[in-house]
């Protein structure tokens, strides 16, 4: 498969912005699904319309549903555009922080009547309960804090509604979550809107996806890789959750140990840069808010590092942040993109 044909199975994006709003909100929160007691069961003796209930499991709470969700909102772009390209585009009443990033063209369109409940972060309580929706689809559980003026779960419950958080965002995941996350909650929430048969078709588009850069790079050895986050003269790197896991399932072996004792609370940590300089990464990741933050970062990183061996050899890798949200389709863009830069005589 030659490198550009590679890149024309990947989905038209936009570049994103204002990543660093959303920051603190990250902190909450063969393929495998081993993702934090998630599943799916129905009852058959209760059903709608479409086929029969259905309960499944998301971040320790059974969340159940006798009927089709029909006015859903997506808290950030990647769960609007899981939703509508799930085919549920005419049931979402709602989507939220706009402006962290943007969706991908070829289904920005189809967005473009939905209500926005907010720009740069998670919509106000009162703004969310007065879209009366039935189901709430989130990033991480950071979009439920009742402490910064957000609808809780419980006050959603209370309303009607019910919270799905994708599983890699899920507070006791997070640390540990994996790309194929993703998958359950394709699975999970195909199930909840009464879809299968989109959400089989998109699990199959990613797995291919995937298994696509696996062939790829099976027989080279990995490259060291560091991948950091920089705001200003702040450094921090990456070294869990499922940021650490594009990285290793792109080829690369991070230079970072997610069970090193700095990210045992979060998969970030701020960092000196001797750290890097020790380490001598061959490529440097690192996620950006759009063109302006990333070529910040760039010269940040040459300045910085002028003899490390990433510097060298002009193997720095952006990557839009918002392809490092749990539960985000572009989880699979970063891979594909990165393991391309790792790899370039692989596609």
């Amino acid at each position: 498969m030659t490198r550009n044909a590679f890149r024309a199975t990947s989905r038209r994006r936009s570049r994103t912005r204002g990543l660093s709003t959303v920051w603190a909100a990250l902190a909450v929160a063969p393929l495998v699904l081993t993702a934090c007691g998630t599943g799916v069961t129905s009852d058959p003796e209760a059903s709608d319309a479409s086929g029969e209930a259905v309960t499944v499991t998301n971040c320790g709470r059974d969340l159940s549903f006798d009927t089709a969700p029909s006015r859903v909102v997506g808290l950030m772009p990647s769960q609007t555009e899981l939703l509508i390209r799930l085919g549920v585009g005419d049931s979402i009443v709602g989507q939220a922080q706009t402006e962290v990033s943007a969706l991908p063209d070829d289904i920005a369109e189809q967005a473009a009547g939905i209500p926005v409940l907010s720009a740069d972060a998670p919509p106000p309580r009162e703004d969310l309960l007065a879209v009366a929706p039935d189901l709430v689809a989130s990033p991480t559980e950071y979009e439920f804090t009742a402490e910064q003026g957000f609808a809780s779960i419980e006050q959603l419950d209370e309303n009607g509604a019910r919270a799905y958080v994708a599983t890699g965002g899920c507070a006791d995941r997070r640390n540990t979550a994996e790309v194929t996350d993703v998958l359950r909650d394709i699975e999970d929430l195909g199930a909840i809107l009464r879809v299968p048969d989109a959400a089989e078709e998109l699990i199959q588009d990613t797995e291919e996806r995937l298994a696509a850069v696996e062939a790829a790079i099976s027989d080279s050895p990995p490259p060291a890789v560091a991948q950091v986050y920089v705001e200003g003269n702040s450094l921090s790197a990456i070294g869990a959750g499922i940021e650490a896991d594009i990285i290793r399932t792109a080829g690369g072996d991070n230079v970072f140990d997610p069970d090193g004792p700095e990210f045992a609370d979060f998969f970030a940590a701020q960092i000196n840069p001797e750290e890097i300089v020790s380490r001598a990464p061959e490529a440097i990741v690192f996620g950006v808010s759009g063109p302006e933050h990333e070529e910040r970062t760039r010269e940040y990183l040459r300045s910085t590092f002028p003899e490390v061996p990433a510097v060298e050899n002009e193997l720095l890798i952006a990557v839009p942040g918002s392809d490092l949200y749990p539960g985000a389709l572009g989880n699979i863009d970063a891979v594909e993109t990165i393991a391309q830069e790792l790899y370039p005589d692989a596609f």
